[in-house]
């Protein structure tokens, strides 16, 4: 506990009387100062206890009052004035002045020397420096032995919250919460989101104090974790007190502690991506026989199927036994992680970074007849994420792989947030929908559409019926309502402008593709497709 003047007035040996200011006795006491100056306060900081005789406080009402003015200006916390030699008591009107700046001030009698005041502060004060020291190496102790636990920074930030009396929370480098202690105090630590936001913007470590409206409102400490000026993390933490010395020293110790954690973390994290990397890629090199790849081209194949999955299982995430699922994700990394981690939410899977995707190796029971109800569910909120899902018997993991691969590029061009292999759609025209093949089709019927324009005939609808009805004159005629001659005719013409003959089959699908990418809601009502 630090001195406070409560304590220097209940002392017997001090003898000493209360003249004013009692409602503010306790306030701490940083040191004690003798002084006869007429102004001490260029040589004070605040919070001492000035000493005097009385020799300058002034002989009129006007200058003792000036007097205590300056002391409470000062941030004096208190003022002792000798009796006996100076002044026989404590003069009126610095009494009166002291009462109403609310200034403690107490008489000091003859018999009690102003050293025996100054020993019991020092001692008071040693005491409390001992205690915070002793307090703060219990503490970090204390959160080193939690943090170096089974549950990490989550059992730090529970007790740091009750070794200050107060809430804490740990953030992840996005400002969002990870662990809150206690749990009735996350509304609290949501509500810093803008304060975090700020702090963001500025090197770690950076800090913040806030104080909620009035003297008594809650005071909360935000600081940013992380080192080399690279943001890790953030931790808040709010008292409903101010923050004695041994306080900061435990706040101290908990920030040391978490960005060390978080630092370790992160790089464990990167080598352990790393290896999962590594042993996706002998995975999926073993090809369609289960648990050999080739060390080289032309090489023997050796056996690592074993040693893959021994490492695997040791990593905390097996790979599963056949048969597997291979699913593909793109998307913002955030996203593609969440994916990986809620899928393998009680159902053994792997997952890995690949070039530029998220791989991760389920068992095949998690699509029961093509069902993607797992998969929907795991990236349902999850937007800019496209997954392509193996099928249910793709067997090895390289062709699994190459079935995901192509079930992601199936679905991302459809415009699908999950495609699984063999489920991918009876139709090509949702994949290509994109600029460019549109831009191919305008170039490729732009000499028709220019011909039509002129009014020398419907060549477009012409040939669109024409191949609808898979080239039959009288069929394509009668649905166009012309004479079968006059549509040999158009289709003639068209073949001279377009530069093609339509009895070769790449042209004819060019040109009915084209049609169908260019005007698909009128190439619908012209007639039936012919590759139906």
């Amino acid at each position: 506990m630090p001195a406070t003047l409560d304590q220097l007035v209940r002392a017997p040996a001090l003898d000493l009387v209360v003249l004013a200011g009692e409602a503010h006795l306790g306030r701490a006491i940083r040191w004690v100062h003798t002084s006869e100056l007429a102004d001490p306060t260029p040589y004070l900081e605040g919070g001492e206890l000035v000493l005097t005789t009385g020799m300058k406080l002034g002989r009129s009402a006007v200058e003792r009052r000036a007097y205590v003015e300056r002391l409470a200006d000062a941030g004096v916390v208190g003022l002792g004035i000798g009796v006996g030699l100076t002044h026989a008591k404590v003069p009126a009107a610095v009494v009166e002045a002291a009462e109403e700046r609310g200034l403690p001030v107490f008489a000091v009698p003859r018999p009690t020397p102003f050293i025996a005041i100054s020993k019991m502060v020092s001692s008071a004060l040693a005491a409390d420096q001992y205690e915070s020291v002793t307090t703060g190496f219990a503490a970090q102790q204390e959160l080193t032995r939690a943090v170096l636990g089974r549950e990490g920074t989550a059992a730090l930030i529970r007790r740091l919250a009750v070794r200050l009396d107060g809430w804490a929370a740990l953030y992840d480098q996005s400002g969002t919460p990870v662990h809150v202690s206690p749990a009735a105090a996350r509304p609290r630590a949501a509500a810093l989101a803008d304060d975090v936001t700020r702090l963001r913007g500025l090197s770690a470590p950076a800090s913040a104090s806030l104080q909620g409206p009035g003297p008594q409102g809650e005071r909360v400490v935000l600081q940013s974790l992380g080192a080399d000026r690279r943001i890790r993390g953030f931790l808040a933490v709010g008292t409903a007190r101010p923050a004695a010395p041994a306080d900061r020293q435990i706040l101290g110790s908990a920030t040391s502690l978490l960005t060390l954690a978080l630092e370790q973390s992160r790089a464990l994290g990167a080598a352990e991506a790393r290896m999962r990397t590594a042993l996706l890629r002998l995975w999926l090199g073993a090809g369609a026989e289960p648990g050999r790849v080739a060390a080289e081209p032309g090489a023997a194949s050796a056996p690592v199927d074993g040693l893959v999955r021994s490492v695997a299982q040791d990593l905390g995430s097996p790979l599963p036994a056949y048969p597997v699922l291979v699913a593909v994700a793109h998307g913002p990394e955030v996203a593609r992680t969440a994916f990986a981690e809620r899928l393998g939410q009680g159902t053994g899977v792997f997952a890995a970074e690949l070039d530029d995707a998220m791989v991760v190796v389920a068992p095949a029971r998690l699509l029961p007849d093509g069902d993607t109800g797992a998969f929907d569910r795991a990236t349902a909120d999850l937007p800019g994420l496209a997954v392509g899902v193996s099928g249910e018997s793709a067997g090895a993991g390289a062709e699994a792989f190459r079935q995901a691969r192509q079930a992601f590029g199936v679905g991302a061009r459809a415009g699908r947030a999950v495609t699984v292999y063999g489920h991918a759609g009876a139709s090509l025209l949702p994949m290509l929908g994109d600029s460019a093949v549109r831009a191919w089709a305008d170039e490729l019927l732009a000499p028709l559409y220019a011909h039509d324009a002129g009014g020398r005939g419907d060549l477009v609808a012409s040939v669109r019926a024409w191949l609808a009805r898979h080239g039959q004159w009288d069929a394509a005629a009668g649905d166009l309502g012309v004479h079968r001659h006059t549509l040999r005719y158009r289709i003639r013409r068209a073949e001279e402008i377009l530069g093609r003959r339509l009895d070769d089959p790449d042209a004819r699908a060019e040109l009915w593709l084209a049609l169908r990418v260019a005007e698909p809601e009128s190439a619908a009502a012209a007639g039936p497709d012919p590759a139906q």
